[in-house]
């Protein structure tokens, strides 16, 4: 059955997209499907991959228009955090990096933290530290 999950994104400039990515601390997997139409992008310690894939390919892929990321939202991509501190640095290296830091770090629900940012493209991304002794709290 299946074995791994990886989503693939569209994005309008590759280079862009990889620069923003790796400043925020996200890194570009070498080998098959690293190339000039498309790069995958590892996230957290199992490396879960997002393909960033240019919009031209993806759209031939899908057979389907790309979403307009200014006037809605199809998906959140959310990801963890270690601590409330590293969520502040998520927040920084975002801003610092060009993309945009639609809600601030904040506490949520009373046992998360986080923050949520647009990167270059306009898909939105979520970085949350949970603390689980206070979930049922």
């Amino acid at each position: 059955m299946t074995k791994e999950l990886w989503m693939n994104l569209p994005v309008k400039d590759l280079n862009r997209s990889k620069e923003f990515f790796t400043a925020i601390g996200f890194a570009i997997k070498d080998g098959p499907g690293n190339n000039n139409k498309m790069a995958p992008l590892a996230i957290g310690d199992k490396n879960t991959i997002v393909m960033l894939i240019v919009e031209d390919v993806f759209k031939s892929a899908t057979q389907n228009p790309v979403a307009d990321t200014s006037k809605g939202t199809e998906v959140m991509f959310s990801f963890s955090a270690d601590s409330r501190e590293e969520v502040e640095e998520v927040a920084e290296k975002v801003i610092a990096a060009g993309g945009d830091l639609f809600a601030p770090p904040a506490e949520i629900q009373g046992w998360m933290y986080g923050c949520a940012f647009a990167d270059p493209d306009g898909h939105r991304w979520n970085a949350l530290y949970m603390d689980m002794a206070k979930m049922n709290g």
